[in-house]
């Protein structure tokens, strides 16, 4: 199974912080773009930040100034930082990996499994 693992979620008050993790499994061959979504209860699921396999980023212009997304490719892991989180930050957020499996494959979508964030007083 070739999925990545989530952490960081909770419960957090409003101007707080939260750091997301994303771990990709240690048996690919490689790791391309990586994305982190999120859903609101009754909402569409939207693209919040994007990073590529070169580290270039991209924000939806609601946490544009606000969240920073990385990688650490030694560690095949992705970062969401968020910071100043407001209650309509709210959502089960999840990472989407792009991972070849091995040199023979290209790449596939891959999903974690969610994490709730919380922002509320």
């Amino acid at each position: 199974q070739v999925q990545p693992v989530e952490a960081g979620g909770g419960l957090v008050q409003p101007g707080g912080s939260l750091r997301l993790s994303c771990a990709a499994p240690g048996n690919i061959f490689s790791l391309g773009a990586v994305g982190w979504y999120r859903q609101a209860p009754g909402k569409q699921r939207e693209l919040v930040a994007v990073v590529t396999s070169s580290a270039s980023t991209d924000y939806v212009d609601s946490v544009n100034g606000r969240f920073t997304i990385n990688r650490d490719n030694a560690k095949i892991t992705m970062y969401l930082q968020m910071n100043s989180l407001k209650p309509e930050d709210t959502a089960v957020y999840s990472c989407n990996a792009q991972i070849r499996r091995t040199n023979r494959s290209g790449y596939s979508s891959y999903w974690g499994q969610g994490t709730q964030v919380t922002v509320s007083s």
